[in-house]
């Protein structure tokens, strides 16, 4: 937008790309910055498909243009259709209705409007969830993609979820940077006083692949932001945040979204965080009587050396707020110190506990229990759940576990 003779500024428009072309298409108006030309200025991009019918053997179907209302959408025949993309999906969401309705596979030459509005449904939602997949990978910072895909049923994005990428520190909470970082040449291999875990009488976490080499219970010390080694570092793993391709499903067996890897994971790599808000265990206590009655199970209480703080991933959180609990699990839960070494408020990083195939869901035990290795490793239970409420077992709501496993315990708490 200029502003005269002065001077010229822009400012941001509330609208896309997109969205100003489809104005000028409704307006009649060529836009040369825009790429609107009178030329193309009646293409019209299909947004989605509404309904099916075949008239003597030709096939047409009700178009959803793009930037025009519901009243504006017209019957084409096939051939006047280019969108290869969106004809496939309509027919492949068809075919799936129709099995899952128990009629023939083959499209019948109407449509039922019961049958024709689910597609519209599951039209829209699709939209609904690439806007949210865009929205998740332009708030992450990490390498690993995120997709998200839903084949079960008409659910969208959660309408209560903020996508964070590292701990949002609640009220009354404060995470001290550390004030001395390592002077090592080589802190693999060379590490000067045992490098930052030594300087905390601790033993190097990781091997030269980056895989953890210590036994579940034990603490992670990585190098921070005072020491002298780079960003290449053996020491930086979980710092570097999830390298994997990710997606974020429904599942099919009643325990809502999942995530699964789209890659391979080595044994003993580094997954992800469990992000979340850092609150006090009292306030845990609060939000954990709400959660139980909504059968929700967000809170992770932070008990490395006592259960002062709680990590809530219900509102902020990343992927990790949507991997389920498995009696079962692929991932095991660590204690990470990097930049805050107060041990009352450890970073949790979950690292393979075997190889998993690319495909694989993730998951974890929301009531882990360690294995003691020594005084030290006692002090980690990742007591994951209806946290805030320590006590009595009779305080717990008994929530059924859904993993499947052959050593399912049958109930998550």
């Amino acid at each position: 937008m200029s502003t005269g003779a002065e001077g010229s500024c822009s400012v941001c428009c509330k609208s896309s790309w997109n969205q100003l072309q489809d104005l000028c298409r409704l307006a009649k108006l060529s836009c040369p910055a825009l790429g609107i030309s009178k030329r193309n200025l009646y293409d019209f991009e299909v947004e989605y498909l509404c309904d099916y019918k075949k008239i003597r053997e030709q096939e047409y179907y009700l178009v959803k243009w793009r930037g025009y209302p519901d009243s504006e959408s017209t019957w084409e025949p096939r051939q006047n259709l280019k969108c290869v993309r969106i004809l496939k999906q309509f027919h492949k969401d068809l075919e799936r209705e129709l099995l899952r309705r128990h009629q023939r596979s083959k499209p019948p030459r109407h449509l039922d409007p019961s049958l024709a509005n689910y597609l519209v449904q599951k039209a829209k939602q699709r939209r609904a969830l690439r806007r949210w997949e865009q929205e998740l990978n332009a708030k992450r910072s990490h390498l690993g993609r995120i997709t998200v895909e839903n084949e079960v049923d008409l659910d969208g994005p959660p309408r209560a979820f903020v996508y964070i990428n590292e701990y949002r520190v609640g009220e009354g909470i404060t995470l001290n940077q550390v004030a001395v970082g390592c002077e090592c040449q080589d802190c693999l291999w060379a590490p000067a006083g045992g490098c930052c875990p030594g300087a905390s009488l601790h033993k190097f976490a990781y091997n030269d692949q980056g895989q953890v080499r210590l036994r579940a219970g034990l603490p992670i010390y990585e190098c921070n932001s005072r020491c002298r080694c780079g960003y290449d570092c053996p020491n930086r793993v979980v710092q570097k945040g999830i390298r994997y391709d990710l997606c974020i499903f429904r599942t099919d067996d009643g325990r809502g979204w999942g995530v699964r890897t789209l890659e391979k994971i080595r044994k003993n790599s580094f997954v992800m965080e469990y992000v979340g808000e850092i609150i006090t265990s009292e306030e845990a206590e609060r939000r954990g009587q709400i959660y139980d009655r909504q059968g929700a199970t967000y809170l992770f209480d932070l008990d490395y050396v006592e259960d002062v703080y709680t990590v809530d991933a219900a509102y902020y959180g990343n992927i990790s707020h949507f991997v389920n609990h498995s009696c079962d699990p692929n991932l095991q839960v660590y204690n990470v110190f990097i930049d805050n070494l107060d041990e009352r408020l450890p970073r949790i990083a979950f690292f393979a506990t075997r190889t998993i195939r690319a495909g694989e869901e993730l998951t974890f035990d929301y009531n882990m229990q360690v294995d003691p290795v020594d005084m030290e490793s006692t002090r980690m239970d990742s007591n994951f759940g209806l946290a805030g409420l320590p006590g009595s077992p009779k305080k717990r709501v008994r929530i059924e576990c859904k993993c499947g496993t052959e050593s399912c315990r049958k109930y998550l708490f």
